[in-house]
């Protein structure tokens, strides 16, 4: 599927399908493919784990926050270069700041959403979409606060979008470090299928719970935050990918992260595609636009499938 995805983007035009001939196209699109591919694979891993880890089904990075959060961070720092500078710097986004704020969102939800120090699920994700609306908010008064109200740099960007302007340095990292996430969310696949029974009996099988809770939250919040420095705030990928794999592959975690992972990969590059495809008078529509558009209905869907809930927060025997 994701062989098909990449083929697929690479023939994808604005004048409709077709092999492109002239060099400078053919490595746009390569760079596109890749920043799809790398931006995809962090989300749904991120979703994967924090699913795995909460023990919800409904958790994502999208719905509890983290994008927001990151978004929120990226442009609190830009408003601060503008106090220190007096004008607006057209950069790519620091990954400083956008990882800043995955954490600080995620901590927030996490801490807020425990009841007698138990996390209860219904808060959590209450919660998160709470933290998301208020991140939300904050990230749109402060571009009003801009010179410009942040559009020559965040127009397109808080929508979510794959830019062709995005540097192969930045590409690289992204994917390098997701690859790295990937590989370090399998290797925690034994560990995560223990912790998805009740914490006693996890603690009695040797998994210690503490310690697997801030490894992937610590990935979680990474991944999210080099997605968003690169795309801006994607929706619903973190969210179904899991889900979807869950369904094919069964529910062991190790199995679960490295499908997620190829997934996301696949779904976004095929969401470019077809962003790239269609043609509009406004000019290109943001990818985050179509995968809320696709991934709404389809969540649903699957929400209403017998035994999706009781599915979705189980592991494998260990």
């Amino acid at each position: 599927m994701l062989i098909g995805a990449v083929v697929f983007r690479l023939h994808a035009g604005p004048g409709g399908l077709g092999r492109a001939t002239d060099p400078f196209i053919i490595e746009l699109r390569w760079l596109m493919v890749c920043s799809a591919a790398a931006v995809g694979a962090a989300l749904a891993v991120s979703g994967a784990l924090l699913q795995a880890i909460l023990r919800n089904p409904l958790a994502s990075p999208f719905i509890l926050g983290l994008t927001s959060g990151a978004g929120l961070g990226i442009v609190l720092a830009t408003y601060a270069g503008y106090l220190a500078t007096g004008a607006i710097v057209a950069m790519q986004p620091p990954v400083w700041a956008a990882v800043a704020g995955a954490f600080a969102a995620l901590g927030l939800v996490f801490v807020l959403s425990q009841r007698r120090g138990l996390i209860d699920p219904v808060h959590l994700v209450l919660v998160g979409v709470i933290v998301s609306v208020i991140c939300g908010a904050a990230t749109t008064f402060i571009q009003f606060l801009l010179p410009d109200r942040g559009m020559a740099v965040y127009t397109r960007w808080v929508m979510g979008t794959i830019s062709e302007n995005t540097p192969w340095s930045r590409v690289v990292l992204v994917g390098f470090v997701t690859i790295a996430g990937t590989g370090i969310a399998v290797l925690l696949g034994r560990a995560l299928d223990s912790a998805s029974l009740n914490d006693d009996e996890a603690a009695s099988v040797g998994v210690r719970l503490g310690l697997l809770r801030l490894v992937c939250f610590g990935l979680a919040g990474v991944l999210t935050g080099l997605t968003v420095s690169i795309a801006g705030p994607i929706g619903f990928v973190g969210l179904i990918c899991p889900h979807l794999v869950r369904i094919l592959a069964g529910a062991r975690h190790a199995t679960l992260m490295l499908g997620s992972a190829l997934a996301g990969a696949a779904l976004l590059i095929i969401a470019d595609a077809g962003v790239a495809l269609i043609r509009l008078p406004a000019g290109r529509m943001p990818v985050g636009v179509l995968t809320a558009l696709v991934g709404g209905p389809l969540f649903i869907f699957l929400l209403r499938r017998r035994g999706f809930t009781m599915n979705a927060g189980r592991g494998g025997s260990a």
